[in-house]
């Protein structure tokens, strides 16, 4: 594709993703990345202290594509529970207030005003700028929670669990086959909240098994509704382009946005959802 004529959609697909949150008409779906942006510790991280736990060593996780998951597994059933990993998570698995109060990346989330936040992360970073920022929000994490979460503010749904509720995890090789069916209680909200909504994904990768399931799975639907024409739009941004991804995302609906030319690729995200504020400012006048 020439080279302007790709800057143009682009420049077109981000004006039309700044309208749409300005009408509260976004999810955002927020990955890892965005978590690690603050200093979050890796998954290696947590793969060494399951090994350490479990006395095992490194090799035993070779060739296997998640590691984290089958050691969690097997952690599981060696210890007869997760109560003792969930309390070393908890304990590990976090940031400073002062760092995510800084975070330019956060705070622009933050500023969006986005109706629902999904996130398949463990921790507790973005409550954590909803409060620094004093914006109120509701946390979901069950079904109990969806029931009696407010309206009219953020709500934010720990896809993957939260750790104030041991049961909602979803950390094990088995926890995630289960999910494939996708009928647990969030996965319904999920479903309804897509159908009616644009979704941006950030802080995912490709490789990620769960991103594509979960892309596939939205495309499922809407080409199982008979509607699908009038689905909304939806986005990924990425640090980097990549022509397979671009057309595997094309395929299920989905448009892959980059970051524009001159921009750095460790403040990519940053740079993006500011260009975004300002376009929705630009609306504004």
């Amino acid at each position: 594709m020439d080279n302007s004529v790709e800057k143009k959609q682009g420049s077109s697909s981000r004006n039309l993703l700044a309208c749409a949150i300005k009408r509260r008409q976004v999810i955002l779906f927020v990955g890892a990345g965005v978590s690690m942006a603050v200093g979050l510790p890796s998954w290696q991280t947590l793969i060494d202290h399951l090994l350490k736990e479990l006395e095992l060593a490194p090799e035993v996780i070779d060739g296997m594509n998640d590691g984290y998951q089958m050691l969690a597994e097997f952690y599981r059933l060696k210890q007869g529970g997760m109560g003792q990993l969930r309390s070393w998570l908890d304990r590990n698995w976090k940031v400073a207030t002062d760092k995510v109060a800084q975070s330019e990346l956060h705070k622009l989330i933050v500023e969006f005003d986005f109706p629902a936040i999904y996130t398949t992360n463990y921790d507790r970073n973005l409550e954590t700028a909803f409060e620094v920022h004093h914006k109120p929000y509701a946390k979901i994490a069950n079904a109990k929670h969806i029931a009696d979460a407010a309206h009219g503010i953020t709500h934010i749904i720990k896809y993957h669990g939260d750790f104030d509720d041991d049961a909602s995890l979803v950390l094990t090789e088995t926890d995630f086959l289960d999910r494939l069916s996708f009928d647990s209680p969030l996965d319904i909200k999920f479903r309804a909240d897509a159908l009616g909504r644009t979704i941006l994904f950030i802080g995912y990768s490709m490789s990620d098994p769960n991103i594509r399931l979960l892309l596939h799975s939205i495309w499922l639907t809407w080409e199982k509704s008979g509607h699908k024409d009038h689905r909304p739009p939806s986005f990924v941004f990425m640090a980097e382009f990549n022509p397979v991804q671009e057309a595997i995302l094309a395929h299920w609906g989905i448009t892959l946005l980059t970051p524009e030319s001159g921009s750095c690729r460790g403040d990519a995200l940053t740079a993006f959802l500011a260009d975004i504020r300002a376009k929705i400012r630009d609306v504004d006048d």
